[in-house]
């Protein structure tokens, strides 16, 4: 009798690779590890990074590729499990995904160090980029936690997609809320630039993503 096992090799090394990543951030940068846990319930973290290298801090470069993994395999499997696909099929994609997501984040944050020098608000966008960064990093910890959930312990649970889907939107609107209220001030001296930021790599990236997906 035929049996169709499906191979979930390379996915397990990509989250021991994620716990590798964990480990290593733990261990030479326990203050910023245990500080950066608390993210949604104490602004700590931002607070005594501000003081830092910010986006080339060796932890936030930790959690930024964390990020981008796991992010990229959560993708990557709630769209097989939307097609209701194996999630062996076109495994290449997974790459696709990592370089589409690296290609997004690092254009994004060049048009915004750019947006920045330009307009000569480069302390706005400094600190909206790092603070924002932070909160897509924790997004990485949800996204971590839904891939083992949905790969292992519910397998092809599409209910379990769509939690963790929505823990990550409550997750970015916290940061967005503490990000306003902590750069009230900086942003009422810099409305325009600030409005112009929105418009332009806020707003126009998401209606150009949804503009794709209904076409």
């Amino acid at each position: 009798m035929y049996r169709s096992i499906t191979n979930l090799d390379w996915m397990t090394a990509i989250l021991i690779l994620s716990l590798l990543l964990l480990s290593l951030g733990k261990y030479f940068f326990k203050g910023s590890f245990f500080n950066f846990i608390i993210l949604p319930f104490n602004n700590k973290y931002i607070t005594l990074q501000r003081k830092k290298g910010k986006l080339f801090q060796g932890f936030h470069v930790i959690m930024s590729i964390f990020q981008v993994v796991n992010l990229a395999l959560f993708i990557f499997v709630a769209q097989n499990l939307f097609q209701k696909q194996p999630l062996n099929v076109y495994t290449d994609f997974y790459l696709i995904i990592v370089g589409s997501l690296l290609v997004y984040f690092l254009l994004k944050i060049g048009l915004q160090m750019g947006n920045g020098y330009f307009f000569e608000n480069h302390a706005l966008m400094a600190e909206l980029i790092f603070e924002k960064l932070s909160y897509f990093n924790y997004g990485g910890l949800i996204a971590f936690l839904g891939n083992i959930l949905v790969i292992y312990v519910f397998p092809g649970s599409i209910t379990t997609v769509y939690l963790v889907i929505l823990f990550l939107l409550i997750m970015n609107g916290i940061g967005m809320i503490k990000i306003l209220r902590n750069l009230q001030k900086l942003i009422v001296g810099n409305t325009f630039y600030f409005i112009l930021y929105l418009c332009t790599l806020e707003i126009s990236p998401i209606a150009i993503i949804i503009s794709y997906l209904n076409s």
